[in-house]
């Protein structure tokens, strides 16, 4: 291994490290859902209050589900025998992966979890243990259980609950991986009874795969299975009753050999197996599953290379067609929970299953397409999975179960409006940081060279290590150079990037440059030869001019300066967009519910009334760049009154827009409080925001944006991302003061994506 790759393992295992060590340690925490802030609260949470829905449930055990939490919380329970690629690692150090699959579950499908680590290996007292405790949960998902226990324990408990379970390591990976045989069978135009099949891996996986292959219509004996030893095959011996039930009957031996003549690869045991003529063996159009992580059993460049025919998918998120059980698990129990099933029942699995294909049938919405940055996504060879950021997985998943649950006689408690239950399921997940993960999915689809400010500063030298280390962006530091590597050593970080020192040797011809396009721009504004060669020695210049020329692809700078004396350079710099007057900031609010947009938080004192027009108009087209449809409210300190000079002016912006902009929606002067809840707006039937609340905020001057978000930051109720310039022809932003790591890493990717939107821009003008 090279030094640079030591180098980067050492740096990711201690991020990780820190990562879960930060307070609050691990990644999943408890938080009161009731109002919990008076005596009487306290007395109805608790005693005497609590007694009466106990005795409710005493009386009518179903009603658990009213008045607990049980219908929305999930048990994730492993004793740790069979953690990732770990191994037998032991119950407590498999409790980090554990809250990470109750993390999975609470951000895409909304779900409570206890994650639930028990010491015991026999398989039946584990299974007492877990009888024992389950009343306290809606559903069970069973974790990282080795095999063959893994069958018995949760065939074992399956009979013996009544509430959805699951061993997810067996059938999360067969539901999605069964989604993509359907369709890749579709393009391949084979039939499934027909295909020759060759399993490559006997656990738990494995077997629960190819048995739900069977259920959508594999025929047992097209299939070759293979475990370390070989092909299980009629002169096999001391097999599990598992693999019993695939010994084929032939002398076949080798992988190798199977391969031969076969349509279908499933890889569910370790990476490099597969060899280019083993693949080349295959039939036409062969399809390929290499799902073993992180090294495929067939590298997926090298397979395009061998087969230009070839169909495939693979565990990796850096390649089309990721078979990742996240589009599977948290759905599946979601919709079980919502109905209350007693189970999670073989027609449940495969409602998930033709929901999951039938998806990737359908036209990508605009949002997932911007947010892996292609050109275009359609069912194909590339394309025959679902992304994992697709919001529409949760309704058409979810609701597949439940209908299927609710059919197959196993729900407790039926839907009767399925579109309601939809919106229901959308209102769930409008909340946190999904939008940052798509964001930065994107971002690392084409990252950009992005110039960093203020690079001797702890936050921005840790931003630019994630920067690079994620693949979001190319960055480069702006500085000192040899103050910045004497502050990298003292921080211990260690990072192969650009180091970019205005004063230095190597940048002579580039200040030469520079200072020649400074003096042209600024000759008539009071700057002289010897003051243009004097500014671009400063780095507040020097960054500027280096994104004008295109030496670099965006700007990120501030941090330790104030924010007016940071900005001026830029301006004097970089062009304004054609049509804009002038620029504004914006900043995004990652809220507990949907991301909100407040403009402008930084620049125009007190807007006039065209200057707020061109600020909606700049927030419309900034807010849509991030796959959101933008509603807007004109704020004002009245409702649709226009009394004072303030409202005045934001009512005479509205009445413009509504002549100029017909298409946007727009209105105001409205309260904020007003224009983000649907029962005041519908007061005002003739709003164009009607009944929908909005979610981007034009405020009539500076202060009030610029104070309203300073207190939301301030009381760490949601995460900021700003401000976002709006206006310049290239992407720049400017930190706040003493910006946070997350802070500088996510405008940091804002700045990506804007240079990819422009990139894309000009390529289509050409």
């Amino acid at each position: 291994m090279s030094s640079k790759n030591n180098r980067d393992e050492k740096n990711f295992n201690q991020a990780a490290l820190d990562y879960h060590k930060a307070e609050p340690k691990g990644k999943i925490e408890v938080i009161p859902s009731k109002p919990h802030s008076s005596q009487r609260d306290l007395s109805l949470a608790y005693s005497p209050g609590v007694a009466v829905p106990c005795m409710e449930i005493h009386d009518k055990p179903e009603t658990v589900y009213d008045y607990t939490g049980k219908g929305n919380l999930v048990a994730v329970i492993s004793n740790g025998t069979a953690v990732l690629g770990l191994g037998d690692i032991g119950a407590e150090a498999s409790k980090p992966v554990m809250e990470g699959k109750g993390l999975l579950f609470k951000i895409f499908a909304d779900i409570n979890v206890f994650d639930i680590e028990i010491d015991e290996k026999d398989p039946e007292k584990f299974i007492q243990i877990v009888k024992g405790i389950a009343p306290t949960f809606g559903g069970i998902n069973l974790e990282d259980i080795k095999a063959p226990e893994a069958f018995y324990i949760e065939q074992k408990l399956k009979e013996e609950l009544d509430i959805p379970l699951m061993h997810d390591d067996q059938h999360g990976t067969a539901i999605i991986s069964a989604a993509a045989l359907i369709n890749s069978l579709q393009i391949a135009n084979k039939k499934i009874d027909e295909v020759r099949m060759v399993v490559n891996g006997a656990g738990a996986a494995a077997i629960a795969c190819t048995n739900l292959y069977i259920s959508l219509g594999l025929k047992r004996e097209n299939v070759l299975m293979c475990d370390s030893k070989g092909v299980i095959n009629h002169k096999r011996e001391n097999l599990t009753p598992e693999k019993i039930d695939f010994i084929a009957n032939t002398d076949i031996e080798t992988l190798e050999d199977a391969l031969k003549g076969s349509d279908v690869f499933i890889g569910l045991s370790k990476g490099n197996v597969m060899t280019p003529e083993m693949l080349s063996s295959m039939n036409e159009n062969p399809i390929v599953f290499a799902l073993a992580n992180p090294d495929p059993e067939i590298a997926y460049d090298l397979a395009l290379e061998t087969r230009k025919d070839v169909i495939m998918a693979t565990g990796r998120s850096d390649y089309p067609n990721q078979v990742n059980n996240v589009l599977g698990f948290p759905y599946i129990f979601r919709g079980a929970l919502d109905v209350q099933a007693k189970g999670i029942n073989e027609e449940m699995k495969l409602a998930a299953v033709h929901a999951i294909a039938d998806l990737a049938k359908e036209p990508v919405p605009e949002a997932v397409i911007l947010a892996y940055n292609v050109q275009n996504l359609q069912f194909g060879r590339e394309y025959f999975i679902p992304k994992p950021f697709d919001n529409r997985l949760i309704t058409k998943v979810s609701s597949a179960v439940a209908k299927a649950a609710i059919e197959s006689g196993i729900a407790r408690k039926t839907i009767e409006d399925f579109e309601e239950y939809e919106n229901q399921l959308l209102d769930r997940m409008g909340r946190d940081e999904k939008l940052v993960r798509m964001m930065q999915s994107r971002a690392k689809s084409n990252p950009k060279r992005i110039t960093l400010g203020n690079a001797e500063e702890y936050n921005v030298l840790k931003a630019a290590q994630i920067l690079y280390e994620e693949g979001i962006a190319l960055p480069s530091l702006l500085g000192d150079k040899k103050y910045i590597k004497e502050q990298m050593e003292r921080f211990g970080i260690t990072l192969d990037i650009p180091i970019i020192d205005p004063s230095d040797a190597d940048q002579k011809e580039n200040r030469k440059k520079y200072r020649e396009t400074l003096w042209k721009l600024r000759q008539r504004k009071g700057m002289n030869e010897y003051k243009a060669k004097r500014y671009v020695r400063q780095r507040d210049y020097f960054g500027p001019l280096m994104l004008r020329h295109g030496d670099t692809d965006g700007l990120i700078v501030g941090f330790s300066k104030n924010y007016t004396s940071v900005l001026r350079p830029v301006l004097e710099v970089i062009e304004k967009d054609k049509g804009v007057d002038k620029v504004a900031a914006m900043m995004m609010i990652l809220s507990e519910k949907k991301p909100i947009f407040f403009a402008d938080t930084s620049i125009n004192q007190n807007p006039t009334a065209e200057d707020l027009v061109n600020i909606a108009k700049m927030a419309e087209i900034t807010v849509k760049s991030f796959a959101i449809e933008p509603r807007i409210a004109m704020l004002g300190f009245e409702n649709f009154a226009a009394i004072s000079d303030t409202s005045k002016k934001v009512a005479k912006a509205v009445s413009i827009l509504h002549e100029k902009y017909p298409k946007m929606v727009v209105d105001g002067e409205i309260q904020p409080d007003f224009a983000m809840n649907a029962d005041h707006l519908s007061d005002y039937p003739f709003s164009k925001l009607g009944t929908t609340p909005a979610n981007t905020f034009v405020f009539p001057n500076l202060e009030s944006a610029n104070l309203s978000y300073k207190i939301i930051r301030g009381m760490k109720v949601a995460q900021v991302i700003g401000p976002i310039l709006m206006g310049l022809k290239q992407p720049v932003h400017v930190l706040q003061m003493r910006s946070s790591v997350d802070e500088i890493v996510n405008l940091a990717t804002v700045a990506v994506l804007d240079a990819q939107r422009r990139e894309k821009k000009n390529s289509e003008k050409k």
